[in-house]
């Protein structure tokens, strides 16, 4: 079976406006149809944790109703704005956001990424996660369907 690398970058929202919501419905959608690409995780410990957390939702709840329903990604939203106790006042969402976009990655993660794809890790390389991430989907990508 076909996997695919999910390009969906983290630094995208829907209407709720939660930066990275939409990779991690497709990322767990992907999984859940055994189509993600290897080395990524449908519900990983990293940007996908902090959006659970922030939002309120509970793990195994969203991977069945990922899983079970086969939502669209409007749906996703409705169903995560009726979920009890979810939490999307405009602080909790800002808060989010605004940790996703300053989350750095560690010094050998952030020289691995680059040196990948081949750019030099001098003051005009990328330091947050967001950016690096999307070079490394890119090269992910590229590795498996262009090259």
């Amino acid at each position: 079976m076909k996997t695919i690398v999910p390009l969906i970058s983290s630094s995208v929202t829907g209407p709720l406006g939660v930066l990275h919501l939409p990779r991690f419905w497709l990322k767990l959608s992907l999984e859940c149809r055994g189509k993600l690409a290897p080395g990524y995780p449908g519900c990983g410990k990293g940007y996908d944790q902090m959006v659970l957390d922030a939002l309120g939702l509970q793990k195994a709840a969203v991977i069945d109703f990922i899983k079970n329903q086969r939502p669209t990604y409007p749906q996703f939203e409705t169903w995560i704005t009726n979920y009890p106790g979810a939490k999307l006042d405009r602080l909790s969402i800002d808060k989010l956001n605004s940790s996703i976009r300053g989350y750095i990655h560690d010094d050998q993660t952030r020289k691995a990424i680059l040196s990948a794809s081949g750019i030099a890790d001098d003051s005009r390389a990328y330091r947050d996660a967001v950016n690096l991430n999307n070079l490394d989907d890119w090269k992910e990508f590229y590795d498996a369907e262009l090259k």
